[in-house]
């Protein structure tokens, strides 16, 4: 007798291609949806970056701690990631373009002979998400228009910054995850310096790093012979200072900014990953007010 052997897939996912209306290549939409049903205003929607590797964290996070809701302040939304028609975690090539703020600017190919790399597309993926991949998912289940959160990790961190300081109204939550701030000589604090009014409820900011992403390597990176080179590109990176500073200087502007700075105890910029994940879940499903507690 033989054992049956199924692909596994998560209950209650889908996932569907959709292709910006301007052109381009299709983006692939990955959904979940809870199965009870909806409250009066409608689903709180979590929107992420990078939903290949994004998705599956998020949904399991979600699942194992709605079904308890006095226990985990974690109650059942909507989860939209967006990320590209492959089987592999990331697209380094397109998530350059849609995650790095403009200029526009083209850098030599991650591999030889491949194409440039090129970034600066972020305001055409911010029109996407507003204008076609929300009222496409409103179209399927209700949502609460003023429960919407924008995840994004590195680059999809920077993006979901750049997102913040051109359309405070989008969403009402903003989680950036290890954003890369250092990125062009800090070309982002410019779009910060520059920022448009949130209209309406005060958008809350969560910015967060992995304790090994400051000055220190984690234990086991000290052993690696690429340990040095790390160290320095450290100094460059500076990833846990700069998002500290930065919700430091944010938290309780006139433009009614609310933020929190967030470090998480022993890991790294990849592992922060899962942990980064859960937060944000915890923060735009929350079933009491995060801010009142």
């Amino acid at each position: 007798m033989t054992n049956p052997i199924s692909v596994y897939s998560m209950p209650g996912t889908c996932f569907f291609d959709l292709a910006p209306a301007a052109g381009g290549e299709p983006y692939r939409i990955f959904l979940s949806i809870p199965a009870e049903k909806p409250p009066t205003k409608g689903w709180p929607l979590l929107v992420m970056t990078d939903g290949n590797a994004t998705f599956p964290f998020s949904v399991a996070s979600l699942v194992t701690q709605a079904p308890y809701p006095t226990g985990t302040n974690v109650g059942w939304g909507v989860i939209a990631a967006i990320g590209y028609p492959s089987d592999e975690p990331y697209d380094p090539l397109r998530r350059s373009w849609d995650l790095g703020p403009p200029p526009v600017k083209s850098y030599p190919p991650f591999v030889e002979g491949g194409p440039p790399v090129v970034i600066g597309g972020t305001g055409k993926l911010l029109d996407f998400i507003e204008n076609e991949l929300i009222p496409r998912i409103a179209e399927m289940v209700i949502l609460d228009p003023m429960r919407r959160s924008l995840f994004g990790h590195s680059f999809g961190g920077l993006f979901t910054l750049y997102a913040l300081f051109e359309r405070p109204g989008l969403f009402a939550n903003w989680i950036a995850a290890s954003p890369t701030i250092y990125w062009e000589n800090s070309e982002i604090l410019k779009n910060e310096a520059q920022r448009q009014d949130a209209p309406g409820n005060a958008p809350f900011l969560h910015l967060s790093a992995g304790e090994y992403e400051g000055d220190e390597l984690a234990p086991f990176q000290y052993r690696n012979e690429d340990a040095t080179a790390r160290l320095e590109k450290r100094k460059t990176e500076r990833t846990v200072l700069l998002a500290r500073e930065m919700a430091e200087r944010l938290n309780g502007t006139a433009d009614g900014l609310r933020t929190e700075f967030e470090l998480y105890a022993g890991e790294t910029h990849m592992s922060v990953l899962a942990a980064a994940v859960n937060r944000a879940v915890g923060i735009a499903f929350a079933v009491q007010s995060l801010t009142d507690m």
